[in-house]
């Protein structure tokens, strides 16, 4: 059996590949206890993370539409009928569960907003990981927070661009004032790494361990253990 490699300091490495969409809820869950699990495991292993694109509705418009109209436009003349349903019996349920863990991690979950396409934050984590993958890490963070608690619309280019900035990302407005940054790769990503997947978050560790959903800490340390053995 092949043996994880290791540093210098002689730490084993973990190389960690998450396949997430930045309008999923259950992949910011994820994160943040995956971030936990790292935490427990930093003495133990060094970590290297890398964000790849899924795309939860590859047909989401580009231009944000509020919640209730997007679904207004999904399902036409059905609308008010399946929304009241919907809202009554899947989308209560969902937030409240929502509202439940974000709430355990310390946070408030917002329903407020807009929706869309997340094809642009896609350019620009790419983009950051080109940068650096700590980076990469803490682009993710930014976007999930803005979007899931504060309202902000994940397509937003003032919103990714700081974003961005916050992290420590340069040329962020540039490369997205371009289309076609980061088009190919993030097309050649989603075959390479989310092509297979049916639902996100998806990890990979060390190239053969994996996990999906948004798994505890204890569930990420394990996997930890059993890739570096």
């Amino acid at each position: 059996m092949a043996q994880s490699a290791s540093n210098s300091n002689g730490k084993k490495i973990i190389k960690i590949d998450v396949s997430s969409d930045t309008v999923c809820p259950w992949c910011f869950v994820g994160k943040r206890n995956l971030d936990k699990a790292i935490a427990t495991a930093k003495d133990q292993y060094d970590f290297e993370i890398k964000w790849h694109p899924f795309f939860l509705n590859p047909a989401a418009p580009k231009e944000g539409v509020d919640k209730k109209s997007y679904y207004e436009n999904k399902f036409g003349a059905r609308a008010q009928g399946i929304i009241a349903r919907m809202t009554e019996v899947y989308f209560l349920r969902a937030i409240c569960i929502c509202r439940h863990i974000f709430r355990g991690l310390g946070l408030e979950y917002n329903m407020s907003g807009f929706t869309g396409s997340t094809l642009d934050s896609h350019r620009l984590i790419y983009f950051a990981g080109q940068q650096d993958l700590d980076k990469q890490h803490k682009l993710v963070e930014e976007l999930c927070l803005g979007y899931f608690t504060q309202g902000k619309y994940i397509g937003d280019r003032e919103f990714l661009v700081e974003s961005a900035k916050k992290v420590g990302v340069e040329g962020a407005a540039e490369f997205l004032e371009d289309p076609n940054n980061g088009l190919k790769e993030v097309k050649e990503e989603l075959e390479k790494y989310s092509s297979r997947i049916t639902g996100v978050p998806h990890y990979v560790i060390n190239g053969k361990h994996e996990l999906s959903g948004g798994q505890p800490p204890e569930v990420f340390l394990s996997a930890f253990q059993a890739a570096a053995n």
